[in-house]
């Protein structure tokens, strides 16, 4: 996207119309865009073939993710949502409201 400091020179192209006339530019810029500006960012090669061929590409490969042991009132409320979840499995809602309800119901009926 060409760019001055005036409005009307402004030129826009959708992706539609950039894939119809170079696909490779897309890509080329997303890769770009991404890499880290400034002496360490790599260079980009169309295809397997590059200038480096005395050293072969290695594939790297991602270290394992480290999860983080939740915060205690994170687990307070996930241990709060699987007894509740399964007390719904049980058969119902068992809770405080339910219990009152039911005793005032099973004293006026006696």
């Amino acid at each position: 996207m060409p760019k001055t400091r005036y409005i009307g020179h402004l030129k826009e192209r959708s992706l539609k119309d950039q894939l119809a006339k170079d696909p490779t530019e897309v890509i080329r810029k997303a890769v770009l865009r991404m890499l880290p500006r400034n002496k360490l960012r790599n260079r980009i090669f169309a295809g397997t073939e590059h200038p480096f061929g005395d050293r072969p590409l290695e594939p790297y490969v991602m270290p394992p993710r480290t999860v983080r042991e939740m915060r205690p009132l994170a687990r307070r409320a996930m241990t709060r949502a699987e007894k509740k979840a399964e007390q719904q499995q049980q058969g119902g809602s068992d809770t405080r409201k339910s219990k009152k309800k039911k005793e005032v119901n099973t004293e006026v009926s006696a």
